[in-house]
């Protein structure tokens, strides 16, 4: 039995692979220098995985077909996007992280089907916008930071007025999203938005007022 090698098809494929490796490794890099919850090997796994079904549905017979192969491999990254999202307080955490999974798995897709030039494009592109706009992104949250309290104070209708007119004096914009009640005291939680300047000043605020009894940022 005669095993007949196709080295050109091997080659052209094993620098697919290639390339989505060295750029998932490149944005995997930028993640784990920042520290965040998905990095270096996740990255270059979700690239390479998404160049490996791309090949492997060509294989396949679909190359005809290029819509349905996309709708899979989205639909694979969309169970890892959703697992990196998760709430904070007022804060939804993880959509950068979901978005790098989508769009690594796109990066990978476009290697799969030989379109290095657009794989390349927007791998720059991605580590432009995640360097890049950092000072920007630093900038506005100097101005518009969203913060969630959680005060106890002595149970008294008059003290809570006072907390949300302080509130309004320093141009923080917020509400009250949970009441707790207790003998002597009351608990209120609130989701508050406004500059960096104004939180610290509402923090030394609630640090020094006595009838403050505890608070949580």
């Amino acid at each position: 039995m005669n095993i007949v090698v196709d080295y050109d098809f091997i080659l052209t494929n094993s620098v697919k692979l290639l390339v989505s490796t060295v750029l998932g490794a490149l944005i995997g890099a930028e993640r784990e220098y920042k520290g965040r919850n998905i990095g270096f090997r996740t990255i270059i796994l979700i690239t390479l995985g998404s160049t490996l079904f791309t090949i492997l549905s060509a294989i396949a017979g679909d190359q005809n077909d290029p819509a349905r192969i996309a709708a899979n491999i989205v639909t694979g990254v969309g169970f890892l996007g959703a697992g990196a999202i998760f709430r904070e307080g007022a804060s939804v955490k993880g959509m950068t992280t979901a978005s790098l999974i989508w769009i690594s798995a796109a990066i990978g897709m476009a290697c799969g089907f030989g379109q290095y030039e657009f794989a390349f494009l927007v791998t720059a592109t991605v580590l432009f916008v995640l360097l890049g706009f950092a000072s920007v992104q630093k900038s506005i949250d100097k101005y518009s930071q969203e913060r969630v309290y959680k005060i106890s104070f002595s149970k008294n209708p008059d003290l809570q007025k006072e907390i949300e007119n302080k509130l309004k004096s320093l141009k923080l914009k917020g509400h009250a999203n949970k009441f707790t009640k207790g003998e002597e005291k009351m608990e209120i939680e609130y989701e508050v938005r406004g500059s960096e300047s104004a939180h610290i000043e509402f923090i030394t605020y609630l640090y020094r007022e006595q009838f403050i009894q505890q608070f949580e940022v």
